[in-house]
């Protein structure tokens, strides 16, 4: 497919789309960072043994810097989810590198990994859970004192605008926009350096979709936390990221400032792609 429009480049003139930050002269160490990663499955069909699988991500290379907040936009298919869960490390890579504050992943223990850089699945379980229970239980298994896991609890679900009387109920009892919301404290409780967020507004009404935005935008400055969320809300990722990346395909097509992007030509080129249904996995 050739993508002739605006700032979108053919796949195969693609370039390695590395960007660069720079702050007061100095550039910046990237906290993240990709090397030529590829991520292929076989699903379920079997392949001649000389075929890698199918594409789900393909020569991503890519940094990202603290305080950062990336926006992850694509049609259906494009790899975006598969891209957090890697970064989780739910899934490998198939080939290709990636460091953390310049660590390779492999080198690093899942846990301690899991626990600096933290994934909110689109639909998340609060596994048999109360919400008091799910949001202490990550920082009872680090072993953290009881006074300074309540004072955690009690700051985001204040900030969150969390009720004290959702605290009791179970995941049965709250709606697909409150269980969302608990989700989202559960992972800021644990204080992590990257946050990874699937459709974090999916099920949110607009005004607490806008009020976690807020808070969100807040943190990366206050506490250089690193964001990176998939969303398919245009207008919110405009507001709300300073960078934006576009997945077509597996690829990385585009890689830059929210103030450099053609908002009007990217929306065309992401209605074109969901109409020629892409891979739809």
């Amino acid at each position: 497919m050739a993508w002739g429009i605006g700032y979108f480049f053919p796949i195969s003139l693609l370039s390695t789309p590395y960007f660069s930050l720079t702050l007061n002269n100095v550039t910046a160490k990237a906290r993240l960072r990709l090397e030529q990663v590829n991520l292929f499955t076989r699903l379920k069909t079997q392949l001649p043994s000389n075929q890698q699988g199918y594409p789900i991500l393909q020569d991503i290379s890519l940094e990202v810097f603290q305080s950062e907040r990336l926006g992850i936009v694509g049609p259906v298919g494009a790899g975006k989810t598969s891209l957090l869960r890697l970064l989780n490390r739910l899934i490998e890579p198939t080939s290709g590198k990636l460091y953390l504050e310049n660590q390779e992943y492999r080198q690093i223990p899942v846990i301690q990994l899991r626990q600096m850089l933290v994934l909110v699945l689109q639909e998340s379980k609060l596994l048999g859970m109360t919400v008091q229970e799910a949001l202490t239980y990550p920082l009872v298994l680090r072993g953290l004192p009881k006074q300074t896991i309540q004072q955690r609890v009690n700051d985001w679900t204040e900030q969150l605008h969390i009720p004290s009387e959702w605290l009791g109920r179970t995941e049965v009892q709250l709606s697909a926009g409150q269980r969302q919301l608990i989700a989202i404290a559960r992972a800021l409780v644990i204080q992590p350096k990257i946050l990874l967020l699937d459709e974090p507004t999916s099920a949110l009404d607009a005004g607490t979709a806008s009020h976690l935005m807020q808070v969100l935008t807040q943190l990366s400055q206050t506490h250089q936390t690193t964001i990176l969320m998939v969303n398919h809300q245009l207008e919110l990722a405009q507001m709300f990221c300073t960078r934006l990346l576009h997945l077509q395909q597996g690829h990385l097509l585009v890689n830059q400032r929210v103030s450099e992007i053609n908002w009007v030509e990217l929306r065309e080129s992401l209605i074109q792609a969901e109409a020629q249904d892409d891979f739809g996995f």
